[in-house]
């Protein structure tokens, strides 16, 4: 006989009801008594109703899936507890869980998720740079005071060529500047009479140019002296010596020989105007120039109007005390550090000083420093890290190169897709370079610039994929 169903009976508070029972193997039951407590949990159920309910601890837990397939209770898991508050909990049995659903999935990127995903085009874009691993000299570590300084090849005072009165400015203290460009207007009546008498003087080298070759020519006909031939040829050497001068005059204030072929056709009052222009390229640090005031030229009293320098190099001075002046080398690697030990550029020792200072008894080691990224400001105090002493060849990377990756000193290396850390274990630290003991061999890829900003990444994904716990 197939099995029946009895209608259940509608239920209330403190009445009998009917429960609807399926018979799985035969004849349909009679239905039992139950009050409404005992239909919405009822208690004495050892089988497939607890299994709606199963938190782990039950014996039988397992069984509502497989076990009790052909138990007269069966249908009874899927309705017979429709309104208890755990009702749909045999999906996720846990489902309120801080860590539901994570079997399929919540670690799964966990085996890739050292690696920083990039291209190596938009890589250099964002400033990583590759070296390969290789030997070099690292000595011991010597830390000393050093001053950021302008390279005085790189820095000018400019004053004004003629005294005159100052018509305009056209810069100001920050803008920057290339060769050349102008940077105040000085009226000067000094220029003009230079520009007037060297006018006067090409003049009268024509004229005397002129009468020297009249006379030539009456000479060759017998109809003058030849006297005569004599002072004509001195007073046009006389005129074109007067002329050179006046030329080599405004040369001297700034008039090159494009500017001498416009004086003739100069507009009216232009030939007055002295342009002051910038000697070399880069920023204008300091400007003593009032509109209207009026400036000297050609003596100690001179003004200086504009400062410009260039701080795309820079120099450190290194105080080097009197007892490690014979350890410090030309050539050997500086580091030159923040107050709070990051290395903010890395170069050699260009040269020693050899005088010492009568004051603080300290010499002068000078690191050139390639200044393009600004970094550095002239003024800054820094401490330099330099290897001294007895050195021998070690692998070796930037210090900047290594960086903790999950507490274990790593740098990274180029790998398929992006980049990854690589354990190492590091050894002495000098002049802004780490020894490296293994992890690494000479010739492989490593990056030198930019580790920092990988490692950032890197703990940005790990983050986001939710493994910062």
């Amino acid at each position: 006989m197939k099995p029946t169903t009895m209608t259940m009976a509608a239920l209330t508070v403190g009445v009998l009801a009917l429960v609807p029972i399926t018979g799985a193997t035969g004849n349909a039951e009679t239905p039992l008594p139950m009050t409404a407590a005992a239909a919405v949990a009822p208690q004495d159920d050892d089988h497939a109703g607890e299994a709606a309910d199963a938190h782990g601890d039950d014996d039988h837990a397992d069984e509502a899936k497989e076990a009790h397939g052909d138990d007269d209770h069966a249908g009874e898991a899927k309705d017979a507890h429709g309104d208890d508050d755990h009702a749909g909990e045999a999906k996720d049995a846990h489902g309120d869980d801080d860590h539901a659903g994570e079997t399929e999935g919540a670690h799964g990127d966990e085996g890739g998720g050292d690696v920083v995903k990039l291209a190596l085009e938009v890589a250099k874009e964002a400033g990583i740079l590759l070296e390969q691993a290789e030997l070099g000299a690292l000595g011991e570590s010597l830390s000393l005071p050093a001053e950021i300084r302008f390279d005085a090849d790189r820095m000018a005072n400019v004053t004004p060529k003629v005294s005159g009165v100052i018509d305009r400015l056209l810069v100001g203290e920050g803008d920057t500047v290339a060769y050349g460009d102008t940077l105040a207007l000085i009226t000067s009546r000094e220029l003009a009479g230079l520009k007037a008498k060297w006018k006067i003087s090409k003049t009268n080298e024509a004229l005397a140019a002129q009468s020297l070759a009249r006379l030539e020519g009456l000479w060759a006909q017998k109809i003058t002296s030849e006297v005569n031939v004599q002072t004509a040829r001195a007073e046009h050497e006389s005129a074109k010596t007067e002329s050179e001068a006046a030329e080599t005059e405004l040369h001297a204030v700034g008039i090159d020989h494009a500017g001498l072929e416009k004086i003739a056709t100069a507009p009216d009052g232009n030939n007055a105007n002295a342009y002051l222009t910038a000697p070399l390229a880069g920023t204008i640090v300091r400007r003593a120039a009032t509109l209207g005031e009026t400036v000297t030229a050609g003596d100690s009293s001179a003004k200086v109007l504009f400062t410009i320098v260039d701080d795309s190099v820079i120099w450190a001075d290194i105080a080097v005390y009197k007892q490690d002046i014979s350890r410090v080398l030309v050539g050997a690697p500086v580091a030159l550090k923040s107050g709070a030990g990051d290395v903010i550029a890395q170069s050699t020792v260009a040269f020693v000083l050899p005088v010492i200072d009568e004051v603080s008894r300290t010499a002068t080691a000078r690191v050139i420093i390639d200044n393009s990224d600004r970094s550095l400001t002239p003024g800054q105090f820094v401490i330099a890290d330099l290897s001294v002493g007895n050195t021998s060849e070690v692998l070796r990377v930037p210090q900047s190169a290594v960086q903790l990756v999950e507490d274990s000193p790593s740098v990274f290396v180029p790998v398929e897709g992006g980049f990854a850390p690589r354990a190492v274990m590091v050894g002495t630290t000098a002049g802004g370079y780490v020894e490296i003991r293994s992890g690494l061999e000479e010739g492989d890829l490593f990056v030198s610039g930019g580790a920092f900003t990988l490692k950032a990444q890197l703990e940005k994904d790990a983050f986001g994929d939710g493994h910062g716990h």
